[in-house]
């Protein structure tokens, strides 16, 4: 390793690595704020769910399942317009978040779908037993039964959003990405792009730690 090398890393990598925490955090609430209400309408429209609207249910998950399938770097590019206009620009850490929120929360609404629907329908039966609405059975029966598979998900969804931020480095998004390839690959600094690639992936392994932990501890106080 050059000392040029070693100079970028301690100047720029903590940096970096803020900014891709930033990211994250930011674009986990947002995609939560959005797929999670998004997940309980598909759970609740579906087939089996609290009041099935089968014809809405089949046009709302297409439309969920496009989004998942769109590539992230095309989603990003399609969306520049509509960032500028709400953080007033394309490029930068905070631009990032709108594109990294929009990606994430079809994959949290199909999390959320899926553990909702892992919950014994014996509970469900026993909630309208004692009267409870469709609302109240999802917040007070549905969400808490389902917590443990629910912060799994999440876990998963974080981990791909580790993955899509260091994509939109590619494009201006800034973090870890935009170190490995401007400084790391357009600069030929091999050691500034492996210091990178190692913090990715110490970030995405502590997340699955947690969350592994998490949910098994939730699981452990049944």
């Amino acid at each position: 390793m050059s000392s040029e090398d070693l100079n970028i890393i301690l100047l720029k990598l903590p940096a970096s690595t803020a900014e891709t925490i930033y990211m994250i955090l930011a674009s986990t609430v947002f995609a939560c704020m959005l797929g999670f209400p998004l997940g309980a309408v598909l759970y609740s429209t579906s087939p089996a769910g609290l009041g099935p609207r089968l014809v809405f249910y089949n046009a709302l998950s297409r439309v969920v399942n496009l989004l998942r399938s769109l590539p992230f770097i095309i989603l990003m590019i399609l969306l520049i317009p509509f960032t500028r206009i709400i953080v007033r620009t394309s490029i930068g850490a905070t631009a990032a978040i709108v594109p990294l929120s929009i990606a994430a929360a079809p994959f949290v609404a199909r999390i959320a779908e899926s553990a909702l629907s892992e919950v014994d329908q014996g509970v469900i039966t026993a909630a309208r037993a004692m009267g409870s609405a469709n609302l109240q059975i999802i917040i007070k029966v549905l969400i808490p039964e389902a917590l443990p598979a629910l912060i799994s998900g999440l876990a998963l969804t974080i981990i791909n959003l580790i993955g899509y931020s260091a994509m939109a480095g590619a494009i201006g998004g800034g973090g870890l990405g935009s170190l490995a390839i401007n400084y790391g690959y357009y600069r030929f600094h091999t050691s500034v792009m492996i210091a990178a690639v190692l913090v990715i992936l110490a970030l995405v392994e502590a997340v699955q730690l947690a969350g592994t932990a998490l949910s098994r501890s939730l699981l452990s106080k049944r």
